[in-house]
């Protein structure tokens, strides 16, 4: 039984509730001889839901062993995400294949919440830290052959829309329950709307890795921003997104329709140094990741609880916005709100505890500590 915190719920900020855990679970009633701990000036809000994540703790999703995914997992947990979906980057076929069907495993055994593939259907002109050479168009048999590798826990494909068979494949996608999310793109305004009414329903990694906003040619951005279908992944670690960029999708889509990611690479939560990003060398240098060829982005070392962070204190998005964007959105596109994404009873017990200053103390999964907090 937590009290004296600053919960947030649903409805929004409350001191005088407490909030009770029994088992796995939330609950509304108090257990019985329950241990009260008191948590006075900190918060405590739903564990963070990760839907777009390469790795972390030094270990790859991309090509990694389960033992490396497993690191992965925990570093990001370490960190308050106690919910999260492994990305793929751009690889041949059978190295795809291959990785949805060990991370399938870890899905099945409830350490990921799902398969998101990044790759290797996208535009070469916004290829960003994917391999050029193993790029294609989106076929949608082979679209197929993703998800049926991923049996049954491929959540979201990534494509360039505009390309040949890209339409195709956005409709197979939603017919078979996989979300459709429009990114590393050269589209057109008028290519974007067309894969939104074919079903896609979410921008990755919005401003990043497509056109520019322009007056005369508005460009995927704007088709994106403004339909109440597309939820629009932000990445909020003060190197991909201008403040005001962040600002900006905020107040056009509203905290209703944006979702913090990470996309972290391996070295989230590790430190700088040379990496791998499927077969692309990537230097990391005081937290900013770049391919060594070329020095695009190549994701991110970012961490959920510094996304929050940066939001709440810097960009001066209200916490209940904020945890909206890192816990609840993420949760119901991934169809996992009746379980996970608030502090209701009846769902698992997934929380971070705050300090006033909004740094983790605690990360409670389950109902069991993955950070146990040093309380008076």
């Amino acid at each position: 039984m937590f009290k004296g915190a600053r919960v947030v719920l649903p409805t929004g900020i409350t001191t005088g509730t407490q909030l009770a855990v029994e088992g796995t679970k939330f609950t509304a009633h108090t257990p019985e001889n329950a241990h009260e701990i008191d948590v006075t000036d900190h918060w405590l809000i739903p564990g963070f839901v990760d839907l777009h994540n390469h790795g972390g703790g030094g270990a790859s999703f991309t090509s990694g062993t389960p033992e490396d995914v497993l690191k992965g997992i925990h570093t990001h947990r370490l960190h308050g995400t106690t919910t999260l979906v492994a990305s793929t980057v751009t690889g041949d076929m059978d190295t795809l294949t291959a990785q949805a069907g060990l991370l399938s495993e870890l899905a099945e055994q409830g350490d990921l919440a799902g398969v998101h593939f990044e790759g290797p259907f996208i535009s070469p002109c916004r290829k960003g830290a994917h391999s050029e050479a193993l790029l294609r168009d989106p076929d949608p048999a082979e679209v197929r052959k993703l998800i049926d590798a991923a049996r049954g826990h491929a959540r979201m494909v990534t494509l360039a829309t505009e390309l040949p068979g890209g339409l195709d494949s956005v409709r197979l996608l939603a017919e078979h329950g996989v979300i459709a999310a429009i990114g590393h793109t050269d589209a057109t305004y008028e290519q974007t709307v067309a894969a939104i009414d074919a079903g896609a329903t979410v921008a990755t990694h919005l401003f990043n890795a497509m056109p520019p906003l322009g007056h005369r040619d508005p460009g995927p951005i704007t088709a994106l921003l403004e339909d109440d279908r597309v939820t629009v992944e932000l990445i909020n670690d003060g190197t991909h997104l201008h403040p005001a960029a962040l600002q900006l999708a905020f107040h056009h889509a509203g905290a209703d329709r944006v979702a913090f990611i990470t996309d972290a690479m391996d070295a989230a939560g590790f430190g700088d140094g040379r990496y791998l990003l499927g077969p692309l060398e990537v230097e990391v240098s005081e937290g900013v990741a770049r391919l060594v060829e070329g020095g695009s982005i190549a994701g991110s070392t970012l961490t959920l609880d510094r996304a929050f962070r940066r939001a709440v204190t810097i960009d001066r998005i209200p916490v209940p916005d904020a945890v909206t964007a890192l816990s609840a959105n993420p949760a119901r596109l991934l169809g996992m709100y009746d379980r996970v994404g608030s502090l209701e009873p009846g769902k698992d017990a997934d929380l971070v505890l705050l300090d006033a200053d909004f740094r983790v103390k605690g990360v409670m999964r389950k109902g069991s500590w993955v950070v146990k907090p040093q309380l008076p």
